[in-house]
């Protein structure tokens, strides 16, 4: 007979005895069987003690979290949490330098468990730590020169478990003296040697920043560009991360009118060439949270043209209608203005009229009107001058070219950058809050301080020579930025190093290749519209989509790791899920690390049956995105957002690490509750696998008319004498 569900069958230890095996009754409390276990022990006071994983987590375990406990595990009896915590909060004022260090060393490994965490700061810990990083250093200066890896360590340990103890959100980042902001800024620079102290001080500056309008302004004080750019020319991977993540934050908090400033002491400190010679083009690989820091840097800088590209030109700002005017007289450079006489007034404005019609204006009188429009309002007039102004031989080219022409196939330059550059802002997500989960960073815009004016030359360039290979007329405007934009999201997507080699890129994109490329995936998903084939379709569509729902339970079955999001992303904390061979029960569990691989069902240990699944929610029906953040309400978070809603109004919140794995899982939890899978991938996977099947039962009938309506039934014949009988 199989044992009661509420019982588990695990092993205890305790020093210097040997391990009992027993079974522990769920229904219980759990102060009543720590008893039992003390009486087994002869053991006294046994509310003093408490039962952990003995695993290297060394996690309590509590009410809250005992229904983690699995038939197998090893526990060990050990002090309580209060009583540990109060054991370490007096040993780390020791005055044995050995004894504060091996007691900081405990705190820094005990911190990490939230109950203990909650104990610790009940005795006021948190204030505790920091007078100690205020004031602890200068009592033990004058011992730094001849204990330095002792006083290293000490404060290493000592700011591991700030983090550790700060991390589970209990004390608010308000809290903290400029003393101690001063003290952790000074060791950014005083500690370059020490990675670990530099690490833990880097980390601290960042989430002070991210979690504290108040904190933000006191750490802009202390903390300079210039201290940080050095940390950016070492070899650490990690420590590099770190910096940029701090450059970020402050980046990100910054108020609208100090980041422009902001951005002009990045430029003169020549941060962007510092990353590009030290961290993309260094001899290493970039790992996935350094991609990241560096696809929020990218969205940050080109959020920079949001306020431009969100301003109407004013038609009666002279300074601003002098642009328009500079444009003009570099394409066309008039030798020389007529007198102002009243009838040269007339021949100017005429005069005037021609040419902008001839620069592509739609409002020819008055062209100041066309960049009234938001976005892209005046950023497409500052792309337009700086084409003229840098590219000027390439800008009277294509202006010239297309005035003279007399068959209506003229490419509009003024509409056409205005249109571009609307596009491109769109493309790279101009003036929208960076991803929380997005590694999409771009390398050839490091390569160049005036990056996204550089991009709109080449794609204005692109824009002119497609125009011509489709003999475009101003009827097919729309056709072309469609290629137009094909042409530059296909190149994007090879991630070119630099910008010479997306305009090679480019080059190999023309006209004639996209419609190749158009035709080649239109020849693999063919769709035939005859009516057998149709019918056909709809007599395998059942079979097919059975076929892909069975694929989209294996990979549940399979699983997949997901990232915890939190306020400091450095410390990456991750989860499995995974759905039982039976797909009766979806596991999951939190993970040290990201694992290769499958994760086993017994190391996970949560469960929840399907059966008690009510409902899975998308995007902003999602629990944990109606909570307010800092970045958890932009699009591409939304849009990777699902939970699983079940009963006694119970949530598992997901945040899919890519769309792939987003439709995956929608689908395959769909699949399991009997509701169709409605994703993008699965209609992909529908079209592809129906042309396939299709396409394998009509080898056979190449060449052969196939009729539309099936051949008439022959007329039954009047005996049925040529039946041969075999018997």
């Amino acid at each position: 007979m199989p044992p009661p569900a509420d019982v588990v069958k695990v092993a205890i230890e305790w020093p210097g005895a040997f391990p009992k095996l027993m079974e522990i009754d769920q229904k219980k409390p759990l102060s009543a069987i720590i008893k039992e276990v003390c009486d087994g022990w002869s053991l006294t006071n046994h509310e003093y003690y408490a039962l952990q994983h003995a695993d290297s987590s060394n996690f309590y375990i509590t009410e809250k979290n005992r229904n983690e406990i699995k038939n197998g595990t090893i526990l060990r009896l050990t002090t309580s949490p209060a009583q540990t915590a109060l054991q370490l909060h007096e040993r780390i004022q020791s005055s044995s330098m050995d004894a504060k260090l091996e007691a900081l060393k405990d705190l820094a490994s005990y911190s990490r468990d939230i109950t203990f965490a909650q104990e610790f700061i009940n005795l006021d810990g948190i204030s505790l730590l920091t007078q100690m990083v205020e004031s602890g250093t200068e009592r033990y200066q004058k011992l730094q020169k001849i204990m330095k890896p002792c006083f290293g360590d000490m404060l290493s340990f000592t700011l591991t478990a700030f983090v550790e103890l700060m991390d589970h959100g209990i004390v608010s980042w308000d809290t903290f003296s400029v003393a101690f902001i001063k003290k952790i800024a000074s060791y950014v620079s005083k500690f370059p040697s020490d990675i670990a102290i530099l690490q833990r001080s880097l980390a601290i500056l960042e989430s002070m920043v991210l979690n504290s309008h108040d904190l933000y302004q006191k750490v802009a004080q202390e903390i300079t560009i210039g201290q940080l750019i050095p940390h950016l020319q070492g070899s650490d991977q990690e420590i590099q991360t770190y910096t940029i993540a701090v450059i970020n934050a402050l980046f990100l908090k910054a108020p609208d009118e100090r980041r422009q400033e902001m951005a002009n002491i990045l430029a003169q400190k020549q941060l962007r060439g510092i990353i590009l010679q030290h961290v993309i083009r260094a001899q290493r690989a970039i790992n996935n949270e350094m991609a990241h820091q560096l696809y929020v840097l990218q969205v940050l800088t080109f959020n920079l043209l949001e306020d431009r590209m969100m301003t109407k030109m004013d038609p009666q700002d002279q300074a601003q209608r002098d642009i328009i005017f500079e444009l003009r007289r570099i394409a066309f450079d008039a030798e020389s203005e007529p007198n102002n006489s009243s009838g040269n007034v007339e021949k100017r404005k005429s005069m005037y009229t021609r040419d902008y019609k001839k620069l592509g204006f739609i409002n020819h009188v008055n062209p100041a009107m066309d960049f009234t429009q938001t976005p892209p309002g005046m950023l497409a007039l500052d792309n337009m001058l700086y084409f003229a102004k840098h590219q000027q031989d390439a800008y009277i080219r294509i202006v010239l070219e297309n005035s003279s022409r007399e068959d209506k196939h003229e490419c509009p330059f003024g509409r056409s950058s205005i249109e571009l550059t609307k596009m491109l802002c769109d493309i790279l997500k101009v003036g929208e809050l960076p991803s929380e989960t997005c590694n999409d960073f771009h390398p050839m815009f490091f390569t160049h301080d005036r990056s996204f004016e550089e991009f709109f030359c080449i794609c204005i360039q692109l824009l002119n020579k497609t125009w011509k290979e489709m003999r475009a007329t101003s009827e097919d405007f729309n056709k072309v930025m469609q290629v137009v934009k094909e042409q530059i999201m296909r190149a994007l997507t090879t991630k070119p190093s630099s910008l010479d080699q997306f305009k090679s890129k480019l080059q190999n994109l023309s006209y004639a290749e996209i419609l190749k490329l158009r035709q080649s995936e239109r020849m693999s998903q063919e769709d035939f519209q005859s009516r057998p084939i149709l019918e056909l379709k709809e007599k395998i569509q059942p079979e097919i989509l059975e076929l892909i729902k069975q694929q989209r339970l294996n990979r549940l079955v399979e699983g997949t790791c997901f990232r915890k999001l939190n306020s400091r992303r450095r410390q990456d904390k991750f989860w499995y899920c995974r759905l039982s061979p039976n797909h009766k029960v979806l596991h999951y569990g939190d993970l040290e690390e990201s694992p290769q691989g499958e994760v086993p069902h017994d190391s996970l240990q949560d469960k929840l049956p399907v059966a008690d699944i009510k409902a899975v929610v998308t995007g902003k029906d999602c629990p944990h995105m109606k909570e307010k953040g800092a970045l958890k309400q932009n699009k591409e978070v939304l849009e990777l957002a699902f939970s699983i809603l079940y009963d006694s109004n119970g949530q598992l919140n997901f945040i899919a690490p890519d769309k792939h794995e987003y439709c995956v899982w929608t689908d395959g939890l769909n699949a399991l509750l009997g509701k169709d899978m409605m994703s993008e991938l699965t209609r992909n996977d529908l079209d592809t696998l129906l042309s396939m099947e299709i396409k394998l039962r009509l080898l056979d009938l190449e060449n052969i008319q196939i009729p539309d309506a099936p051949p008439p039934i022959p007329k039954e014949p009047s005996n049925y004498d040529f039946v041969y009988d075999c018997n």
